[in-house]
């Protein structure tokens, strides 16, 4: 499936561009409509369709990065068979794992063709866009429309955080990457563009785990510039900026106040306020686990096990889910310790083909780390749009990634080879 820049027909080259410009028209829906971004996979899929290369997929497959993502995809796949609910229960747990799939078909895509950045510049763009219409709303308390939460114009503030966080940290990370020194209008756009997205963290809804990811990619971005020096200024700089923001944003002191409040009410009382649900669904989701605790209790059992545990409960020890808002358990649960071993080999594996220098290995790394950290309070691989974000981000990036590696590799071959002819 690979996309190859030496395209043998015209029309496979056309398919190749077709490809990776539907790639970034998905980046450009993400951001704004569920509905647009499966017709614009759909329309991708269908696109790259007629140049998919087997044994370029094969390849990927045959990697830690594409490959394990099929290993979970199928570990879902045979949890049906063990699974003490109804079919429809069964798919609907296993339609979570689909995507996973598309990760090696990015990867392989992108390995081949050097349009990588346009799909990440998209997302960029429309990303900028959503910030800009979330300070509008912010900043015109008037209107008659003020979007599904306070600057949050679409989706869900749970999404719209983690793109915020993404774009924010990622442009950071360019902007002070040596490489784009010499360009400093672009490095001033980018840093400038990166703090408006942390910014409007203290004025808009915010998600609890922001505030759980925010300072570990503040820590990821100091040691990624300087190692232990850029960590130790990275946090003196956090800590500066948090604090200007907490005495500058009620809205920010209210969401820290609310939290821990209701983490007391938990303690004392079993109230089923968010925060009470979140610990009780871990407390269950431990209990549900250690019944079936290798293979799990089947591909979507979630529901029904939740349904047995909070019987006869009472407060937050009472309320149902088929979300335990923590990707390892939801995992687990299903498909068992296998499955989720499966689940972090696959996020390590992705790390690890990010490493090394490079925006597009730092921006996957934003996109890996901010996915981890915030799946230990969500579930956010099986979340529509959380989901293909990071399916997308590391499809896309780690097969430029690996692109960028192939070029540097046959870079150093042909000044060798010119060396010894020369010699």
């Amino acid at each position: 499936m690979t996309v190859s820049s030496d395209a043998a027909r015209p029309d496979r080259a056309l398919f190749c561009l077709v490809a990776d410009c539907l790639a970034a028209a998905v980046a450009v829906a993400l951001p704004w409509s569920t509905s647009v971004t499966s017709v614009c996979i759909v329309l991708w899929l269908v696109a790259l369709f007629p140049v998919l290369d087997l044994a370029a997929i094969k390849r990927e497959v045959l990697t830690p990065a594409g490959g394990l993502p099929v290993v979970l995809w199928g570990l879902g796949a045979m949890g049906m068979l063990w699974a003490d609910v109804g079919w429809a229960e069964r798919l609907g747990g296993f339609s979570s794992f689909q995507r996973l799939l598309v990760i090696p078909l990015l990867l392989a895509q992108f390995r081949g063709s050097d349009r990588g950045a346009w799909v990440a510049w998209a997302f960029l763009a429309s990303s900028i866009l959503v910030l800009l219409v979330s300070f509008g709303l912010i900043l015109t308390p008037g209107l008659s429309w003020r979007g599904k939460y306070l600057g949050v114009p679409v989706h869900d503030y749970l999404y719209q955080d983690s793109a915020f966080l993404i774009c924010g940290f990622g442009a950071l990370g360019c902007a002070l990457d040596k490489s784009i020194w010499p360009h400093r209008l672009a490095a001033v756009g980018l840093a400038l563009v990166g703090t408006l997205f942390i910014v409007n963290f203290a004025f808009s809804e915010i998600g609890r785990a922001t505030l759980l990811v925010a300072p570990v990619l503040v820590v990821l971005l100091g040691w990624h510039l300087a190692r232990w020096k850029g960590l130790l200024t990275a946090c003196v700089g956090a800590i500066a900026v948090g604090a200007a923001l907490w005495l500058g944003s009620a809205n920010l002191r209210a969401r820290v106040q609310s939290s821990i409040g209701e983490a007391r009410e938990y303690i004392s009382t079993n109230d089923a306020s968010s925060i009470g649900q979140h610990i009780a669904f871990l407390k269950e989701s431990l209990a549900i686990v250690q019944l079936a605790p290798i293979l799990g209790h089947g591909t979507g059992s979630i529901g029904e096990e939740f349904r047995q545990v909070t019987a006869g409960g009472s407060g937050a020890s009472a309320v149902e889910t088929v979300n335990p808002h923590d990707q390892t358990f939801a995992v687990a649960i299903q498909i068992g310790l296998v499955g989720a071993l499966a689940l972090w080999a696959m996020w390590f594996a992705h790390l690890l083909l990010f490493r090394g220098a490079g925006m597009a290995a730092w921006l996957g790394t934003v996109v890996v780390v901010e996915n981890v950290v915030s799946s230990t309070v969500h579930t956010h691989l099986f979340d529509f749009s959380n989901g293909w974000l990071y399916v997308f981000g590391v499809g896309v990036l780690g097969g430029t990634v690996l692109h960028e590696r192939a070029g540097a590799v046959v870079a150093d071959a042909k000044k060798n080879s010119g060396l010894f002819r020369s010699g």
